[in-house]
């Protein structure tokens, strides 16, 4: 198959084109440079918020199978390059967020489910959630609803993560110490690795799927407790998890999601929002999903050949704990030791 895909170099994007190029499928990327794509992909480039900046993806002869578009800023670029491909593609994929449905998300999403208000196809960028669900317009309104495909993603992680979750947790943990590791630790947490989320978009290219999808991993894919023992394991650090109890951490001013990230205190609407989504469709459409060990391990791997240093995104804010904060809370909370990974582990 022939595979477009509006960006193509980072995170989501690179899963997608790299897993099409691992099914022997033809890949064009249109990009702005900035990055390296993967080896074995036709690049084009242009900038899309840029005056003609879609000019050599128009010059271009290529027709595609599909069309995959990540973006997350003003919906009109979705809607331009919507309208410029129909002919040319057969199905635009938009890999959208779960953040389009009205608050509180529910756990079953689908086409039957309110979405926020406010949104439109030839808008300007506004809020995230606006942001996406105008993207989606954008797609469906120049594709109709058979040849558009809406992944509503959840919590994303793995290799080449710019958004600065999972990186986060593995560089402070590299550094060793008490960490402050926010509990219960059987808490379940939910997240796909962007790999598996490329894995089941190019599957659905296949089978002509259409629609909004909810995709994350099942709940309870993992646990606060074997994410940070994972990573504990990892890196080889000298580090001791110090668990502390959600009440402690709320009563410190701490925000949960961006402070603490993937960590949501239970019994919370933003926990059932965020780690409680029912994603049986995707599971009867041929969602797969990797251990999170192999998400861990990879993306150390992959952080420690770049040098350490995750990129993170322009447009998201910087997460993690203050170091300041974070030796308050530990101070303040006295917090109970865990157990080592290999304990924690010994009956797998």
């Amino acid at each position: 198959m022939r595979l477009l895909v509006l960006g193509g170099t980072e995170f989501v994007g690179r899963a997608v084109a790299e897993a099409a190029l691992g099914r022997g499928w033809e890949v064009t990327v249109f990009h702005r440079g900035r990055h390296q794509p993967p080896a074995g992909v036709r690049s084009l480039h242009g900038d899309r918020t840029a005056p003609d900046g879609l000019a050599a993806l128009a010059a271009d002869p290529g027709g595609w199978d599909a069309v995959v578009d990540t973006w997350s800023a003003e919906p009109r670029a979705v809607l331009a390059a919507a309208r410029l491909l129909r002919g040319r593609a057969a199905r635009y994929v938009y890999v959208s967020s779960r953040s389009v449905y009205a608050w509180p998300w529910p756990s079953t999403g689908g086409p039957a489910q309110p979405v926020v208000e406010g949104a439109a196809a030839d808008a300007g960028s506004t809020d995230y959630a606006r942001d996406k669900r105008g993207g989606e317009l954008a797609a469906v309104e120049t594709f109709g609803e058979e040849d558009s495909l809406l992944v509503r993603a959840g919590l994303i992680l793995g290799p080449h993560e710019n958004v600065g979750r999972l990186p986060w947790w593995l560089t402070r943990i590299a550094r060793g110490g008490p960490v402050p590791a926010p509990g219960p630790r059987d808490l379940p947490v939910q997240f796909i690795d962007a790999r598996d989320l490329a894995g089941w978009l190019l599957g659905a290219v296949e089978q002509s799927l259409s629609g909004p999808y909810d995709l994350i991993g099942p709940p309870g894919h993992s646990t606060m407790g074997e994410l940070l023992d994972l990573c504990v394991r990892v890196t080889g650090a000298d580090a001791e998890l110090r668990w502390i109890d959600p009440e402690t951490i709320l009563a410190a001013g701490i925000e949960p999601w961006t402070e603490l990230p993937v960590w949501v205190p239970p019994d919370s609407e933003l926990y059932d929002c965020v780690h409680r989504t029912d994603v049986s469709r995707a599971l009867a459409t041929g969602l797969v999903c990797r251990p999170p060990a192999d998400t861990v391990a990879d993306t150390w791997r992959w952080l420690t050949d770049i040098g350490g240093v995750a990129p993170l995104r322009p447009d998201r804010t910087a997460k993690g704990l203050d170091p300041g904060v974070e030796a308050k809370l530990l101070a303040g909370a006295g917090g109970v030791p865990g157990t080592t990974p290999e304990e924690a582990t010994s009956d797998d």
